[in-house]
């Protein structure tokens, strides 16, 4: 008997621990009470400050991080970067920080490398990964998850056309970087753009910095997720048809059922 394929994560859940929850956090919890009373408005019992604010958001994406890879005992690709995010977050929050409750003025700059660095070495890894015993296309897009690969590839040897079917991956793989490249430039310029105006050596600094990066945590799935998703949608469709023509055969036979 096989084994059985290991339960996936549940995207909502996912979105869930490590978006909603993170951006609901920053958004209502930062705020400093007694700053609050210094400008005049009041304190409510739910304002705990920036700085447990930003432990508290951070908590259940790291948890969950940890969690899956105690239950599943291997590493999962999206944990892993999710992982990878809340330490950096983390790290370099302490730095921007000031102990006089100042920020650093180059917070918006710095945070948007950040933000991008994640992407760009993903596309460096994926174009990278391509000659590997193990590229990495196959553990995003073309896995035995979603394709018969096995049979895909004993198509491509009967009808002798491996080059070409080589020069689709490599086409593909490409295709694939480039939508890291294109996250990796989004996410630079919506941490820049949200930063835009913002007054380092305010009273009120480190809850405006916790608020810009709930909305960019929060924004991010609608600027720059939605249209990576698209363009991996049209990578897929382009496989799709490649690998159609190469073989003569249909999606039902490409594609293992859903």
């Amino acid at each position: 008997m096989p084994d059985p394929k290991p339960k996936q994560e549940h995207p909502l859940a996912n979105i869930l621990i490590n978006v909603l929850i993170p951006v609901m956090v920053l958004s209502y919890l930062s705020k400093d009470p007694e700053i609050q009373i210094k400008l005049g408005k009041e304190a409510k019992p739910w304002h705990l400050g920036p700085l447990w604010a930003m432990i508290i958001a951070l908590i259940p994406p790291f948890a969950y991080g940890v969690w899956h890879f105690v239950k599943t005992k291997h590493g999962n690709v999206f944990s892993a970067l999710g992982f990878v995010s809340v330490l950096l977050t983390g790290g370099l929050t302490l730095y921007l920080w000031n102990a006089d409750g100042s920020v650093k003025p180059n917070a918006g700059l710095l945070f948007g490398i950040k933000e991008a660095s994640i992407p760009l070495v993903l596309a460096f890894a994926i174009l990278t990964s391509h000659k590997s015993d193990s590229p990495l296309i196959r553990v995003f897009l073309y896995n035995d998850s979603i394709f018969d690969i096995p049979r895909i590839e004993q198509r491509v040897a009967e009808r002798g056309v491996q080059d070409a079917y080589s020069r689709l991956m490599l086409e593909s793989t490409r295709f694939f970087a480039a939508s890291f490249l294109l996250s990796a430039a989004m996410n630079l310029g919506l941490a820049l753009w949200f930063f835009r105006g913002f007054d380092a050596l305010a009273l009120d600094a480190l809850e405006n910095y916790n608020g810009i990066i709930a909305k960019l945590t929060g924004w991010s799935f609608a600027v720059i997720g939605l249209p990576v998703l698209v363009f991996l949608f049209l990578i897929l469709m382009r496989l799709l048809k490649g690998l159609r023509s190469l073989t003569g055969m249909d999606d039902k036979e490409l594609m293992h059922p859903r």
